[in-house]
């Protein structure tokens, strides 16, 4: 019991609200469903309600709660609505996780500009939007918050096939890490999550045969991760005691992926 008591105390989020914005999709449903079992009113941002009533059921089945707002994260005016509609509802926000994403295959010569624009909007300027809306807030009202945005494992090391989709993200992790240093003083922790290869609905089409192969060989783990392993590192950064001092980092999860060369 005293051991259950301490790993309550450094991971309990009773009382937080989190907003999780992707959270309908596969990665970030299931940090959203972590997040609530840790005791975190889960507020699911995202475009499609049928995917969020799935979601919100199994939070609910874990005894958790939460809520779907919709939003379209390359509007501003949609990300103040999920910040205002959050706030009538739970009259607070204390973790924001940016997860919302897209990417795409096409060769470099033939990107087109309006596909470049699209992912760079999607993966970059909205997570630019969001930690502007959502910051503001934090800073205003002097509340400790935790800001968790999804990297990718291309931000570190670009991937061949996925040339913007690389792009946007390594800005991500840049933008963080600034975003960290601003806001340190205020309590307001900014951290990225980096996952490895996690097969989920935007990348795969790009995860045919011959790539699968190239990925397994250079993961120690031998295998692609499961959605599930990222909850540890999300409550970590997530929680205000055991994640109080963390800010600024890439909490990389990739089955040792990035620490291969040959």
């Amino acid at each position: 019991m005293q051991t259950a008591n301490y790993l309550k105390e450094l991971f309990d989020l009773s009382g937080k609200t989190a907003v999780v914005i992707g959270g309908t999709g596969e990665l970030c449903g299931t940090m959203a469903v972590g997040l609530a079992r840790a005791g975190a009113e889960v507020v699911l941002g995202g475009r499609i309600p049928e995917k969020a009533e799935r979601r919100l059921d199994e939070i609910e089945s874990h005894g958790g709660k939460g809520y779907f707002v919709p939003v379209d994260v390359t509007s501003r005016d949609s990300l103040q609505h999920l910040l205002d509609e959050t706030l009538g509802r739970s009259g607070r926000v204390d973790i924001l996780i940016n997860g919302a994403g897209t990417n795409s295959p096409t060769p470099f010569l033939e990107i087109p500009e309006d596909e470049y624009q699209r992912i760079i909007d999607t993966n970059l300027s909205a997570v630019f939007r969001a930690c502007q809306v959502f910051g503001k807030y934090f800073i205003e009202e002097g509340r400790a918050a935790s800001i968790i945005n999804l990297g990718s494992i291309s931000g570190l090391n670009p991937l061949s096939r996925v040339f913007t989709y690389s792009a946007s993200k390594a800005a991500v992790h840049n933008l963080t890490r600034n975003l960290a240093r601003e806001w340190a003083d205020k309590d307001v922790r900014v951290n990225t999550l980096v996952p490895g290869f996690f097969p989920a609905e935007q990348n795969r089409k790009v995860l045919d045969e011959s790539r699968v192969l190239d990925i397994l060989r250079s993961t120690p783990a031998s295998r692609f991760g499961n959605a599930e392993e990222l909850i540890g590192a999300t409550l970590l950064l997530a929680s205000p005691v055991a994640g109080s001092f963390i800010t600024g980092i890439e909490m990389v999860v990739d089955g040792g992926f990035n620490a291969m060369s040959i």
